[in-house]
């Protein structure tokens, strides 16, 4: 294993996160806040690891998948670490494991809280909490792929074990500049939906840590109502950015520089838009009773669907009074999440259809034992190893879910609390439905429950296994071997 690599990119995202933590340092001097001054010094302990860990560049720059699931996990969960401290030492959120729970949940784009005030937080606390999804909403490792020189290969290797989906493809032939056109698409999308909040009369604080959560797709409001009190002009908006930051990015690519028929033609975008259409007219139907108007019931209607199935998290009402069909529905969509290769968490569009046509297949095999038919997607034929990777990501994901929820139940809470706290969590929700509902929050679980919350919370944004592969004994002793070889050697 190629540690020296390791150590590098570690360090660099050390550095990164040193220099993002002076933008809420800003804030709190544009408010007069004295708690910028925890965070400047937070940045400057980032930096001068982060100035330590890469003063030796790696010899060799080429690693392989293994190195790439170690190094998304450690980044992440240093990023996570280091990210917590300005709310934990400032006295903001007072216990470190809800500080590290909510920062978590930022990074991981969750936006589950453990915080039943968040009005009373200071300016540079929210803006910082929003703006970890901005952070965790692309990733900072693709960030750095766009600047760190690999070779033999290796930028893929980054890419896969952080990116989300059943794959991940080059938009072009480096994955450098790939990395590039990603950021800068997510960059201006973040911009025009900015700009269209301020259109609505919403104010620039406002503004900015909303989008943030929409573009991330994490859901962390700076309102204890999250956006209820907005108009329905704001609200509307923010649908549709939802909607569109849970599409495919590649579907972006090539509707800018490609073909725009072939992105409309893409079959997980098709299939994605389906599902919302069809959500959103059976919820609007369920909830009209309810509401004050057609208009009203369609703009709660879609406005959670979209939240939802992106798993951004934002509220526009207590979906949690609704009729059962409704939080039904709000359940499944829990579960199938946004597009692969989006902001968006969840199992993926793209993985549901491959395990629905993988069903029909076995289903004609026993009426035409002989047939040989191969599964197609987008027109082309899924690879084998596509297939037996999208069934094994799903069976861990269930034995993982079945395991939390059976910890988390120790906390004596009903079954409904447990069961949507735990798919709240691993599929990056946030809000889930009874004592975790839009309205409540995560802070009356133990800690116990908390850190399985929190692993959950790491395993869905990382797509399982470059979590899991810390826990592997392989993985550490390929390490050892190779330092104990090394210092032989000398």
């Amino acid at each position: 294993m190629n540690g020296s690599i390791i150590r590098f990119i570690l360090g660099s995202v050390l550095k990164i996160e040193g220099l993002l933590l002076f933008l809420p340092a800003f804030i709190s001097g544009i408010y007069l806040e004295h708690e910028g001054l925890y965070y400047v010094g937070v940045a400057a302990v980032c930096l001068c690891l982060g100035f330590l860990m890469t003063r030796k560049p790696p010899k060799d720059q080429v690693f392989y998948l293994k190195e790439g699931c170690i190094t998304t996990a450690l980044s992440w969960i240093l990023l996570s670490f280091f990210g917590c401290l300005p709310f934990y030492l400032s006295g903001e959120i007072p216990s470190f494991t809800d500080a590290l729970f909510e920062t978590i949940s930022g990074f991981t784009t969750t936006g589950a809280s453990i915080l039943s005030d968040v009005e009373s937080l200071s300016h540079c606390a929210l803006f910082w909490r929003s703006f970890t999804h901005w952070i965790g909403g692309m990733g900072v490792l693709v960030f750095l792929l766009a600047v760190i020189p690999l070779s033999g290969g290796s930028h893929i290797n980054l890419m896969r074990a952080e990116s989300p989906g059943p794959s991940v493809g080059k938009l072009v032939p480096k994955i450098r500049y790939t990395a590039r056109i990603l950021y800068l698409i997510y960059f201006a999308m973040t911009l025009l939906e900015i700009i269209l909040l301020l259109i609505g009369k919403m104010p620039l604080f406002d503004a900015l840590t909303t989008s943030f959560g929409t573009a991330g797709t994490g859901g962390f409001g700076i309102k204890n109502d999250s956006l209820v009190g907005y108009s329905t002009y704001l609200q509307w908006v923010v649908t549709i950015f939802m909607i569109l930051f849970g599409v495919n990015f590649n579907a972006y690519y090539l509707a800018l520089f490609g073909s725009p028929k072939k992105a409309l033609c893409m079959e997980e975008v098709r299939v994605y838009f389906t599902i919302i259409l069809a959500s959103t007219g059976i919820i609007f139907l369920n909830i009209l009773n309810s509401c004050t108007g057609i208009f009203d019931a369609l703009t709660h209607a879609a406005f959670q669907v979209g939240s939802i199935i992106t798993t951004t998290g934002f509220s526009s009402t207590d979906f949690d009074l609704w009729p059962q069909a409704s939080k039904t529905i709000l359940v499944l969509l829990m579960f199938i999440g946004a597009c692969a290769g989006s902001t968006g968490g969840g199992i993926k569009v793209s993985r549901f259809i491959l395990l629905i046509k993988t069903i029909i297949k076995e289903l004609n095999s026993y009426i035409h034992p002989k047939i040989i038919k191969k599964i197609k997607m987008d027109d082309k034929s899924v690879e084998h190893e596509v297939l037996r990777s999208t069934n094994v990501y799903f069976i861990t994901f269930m034995i993982i879910f079945s395991v939390s929820i059976f910890i988390v139940s120790f906390d004596n809470k009903d079954f409904g609390t447990n069961f949507t706290a735990v798919a709240a969590t691993i599929n990056n929700i946030g809000p889930g439905l009874e004592l975790v509902g839009p309205t409540q929050n995560f802070g009356h679980f133990s800690i116990l429950s908390k850190y399985i919350l929190m692993f959950d919370m790491l395993a869905g944004r990382l797509e399982l296994f470059p979590l899991l592969i810390l826990f592997h004994p392989a993985a550490w002793k390929d390490l050892f071997t190779l330092r104990f070889s090394h210092k032989n050697r000398k």
